[in-house]
């Protein structure tokens, strides 16, 4: 498991998956493309009433994107895969029929970000903040962006994006958009309209 994992369980109707990257989870290809399998297949399952989305580790919850396979692309088609990642987790988060839950125990950078703005709730650790890092290594946000803005709204994702090297707590709210009341780590909304198949007719 050197090159990283994903993982999940089943129990009472809560499933957790998990993955891990021994580079503070900054995440390669294959583990991205297997979280947005682990999800869709766990939203399709019947016995799944709530899929709570967590990273093993330590350090952080995402460090983003594997850098290591940035670096490397040289075609077209490796960087259509490589931009692909993140956006196959989020897009499986948006169609699970039920919630998403994000854990955050730590802080967050670019990829990671969409991901706790993509859940239906996040749960963060009180020492937990986010950075959306793409500007500092010349690419904008245009993978998460969207998931960040819905959540957290224009202003201060462009306040996230303008300062890709400040890390942001969940009990810091920028002066500059002072109609969040929190950062998006605390943010518990983004439920989907019809409601989650958790709140069916099946409880």
């Amino acid at each position: 498991m050197s090159d990283g994992y994903v993982k999940h369980e089943l129990k009472d109707g809560i499933a957790t998956v998990t993955f891990h990257h021994p580079k503070s989870n900054s995440l390669p290809g294959h583990v991205l493309r297997g979280m947005a399998q682990a999800i869709s297949d766990l939203g399709s399952d019947p016995a799944v009433r709530v899929i709570v989305l967590r990273s093993d580790g330590d350090k952080a919850f995402c460090a983003g994107a594997s850098f290591d396979e940035l670096v490397s692309i040289d075609s077209a088609e490796r960087g259509l895969e490589f931009f692909s990642g993140f956006a196959l987790v989020i897009n499986a988060i948006r169609k699970a029929p039920v919630f998403v839950i994000g854990r955050i125990h730590s802080h967050t950078v670019g990829g990671g970000v969409g991901l706790a703005c993509a859940v239906d709730i996040a749960y963060a650790h009180e020492s937990a903040s986010a950075r959306l890092s793409e500007l500092a290594i010349g690419i904008g946000p245009f993978v998460v962006g969207p998931a960040v803005e819905r959540k957290v709204g224009t202003g201060l994702f462009g306040l996230l994006s303008a300062t890709p090297a400040t890390r942001r707590s969940s009990t810091q709210p920028p002066r500059s958009a002072p109609c969040q009341t929190s950062l998006l780590l605390t943010a518990q909304g983004g439920i989907r309209e019809g409601g989650p198949r958790s709140l069916d007719a099946r409880t």
